[in-house]
């Protein structure tokens, strides 16, 4: 089996949170859904489960408790687009199923656009798109090695 990933993420709303992520155009997964979650499908090996603050609690140690709605922030999310146009739809689709702009679209190095928006309940997704050259020329600089200029 291949391997997947499930980020957890607490929620106050799972109504608005679900339809957050709808918005953004991914699917809910009724199969593993139920009142007190929405498995939401990213791509094939990502799904992202929202949970109730009760039941995403119920998997912390004792004494844990949910992380929502605060400035502080523990994980970053980030989710790799294909263009810059993606990238701006995205922006545009969180902005308008309820999420807001955590950090404006810009040029981050060459070849490198990104923005970051925020969920209903303030977990933060950076989406990224790289040109395949500024991809080539981090592993380069990353390992030593030179690349040419396409």
């Amino acid at each position: 089996m291949a391997r997947m990933i499930f980020p957890n993420l607490p929620v106050s709303d799972l109504g608005k949170a679900t339809e957050f992520y709808t918005g953004l155009g991914f699917a809910k997964e009724p199969r593993f859904s139920s009142e007190e979650c929405s498995a939401i499908t990213v791509a094939e090996n990502i799904t992202v489960m929202l949970l109730e603050k009760g039941m995403y609690e119920g998997f912390l140690g004792e004494g844990g408790t949910a992380h929502l709605n605060s400035n502080a922030k523990e994980v970053l999310n980030c989710l790799s687009c294909d263009s810059r146009e993606e990238v701006d739809d995205l922006v545009a689709r969180a902005e308008a199923s309820g999420g807001s702009v955590y950090l404006p679209a810009k040029e981050q190095m060459p070849g490198m656009y990104g923005a970051s928006v925020a969920d209903p309940d303030g977990h933060v997704w950076e989406l990224l798109w790289m040109s395949p050259q500024a991809i080539k020329d981090v592993a380069a600089q990353n390992t030593g090695q030179e690349t040419a200029q396409a």
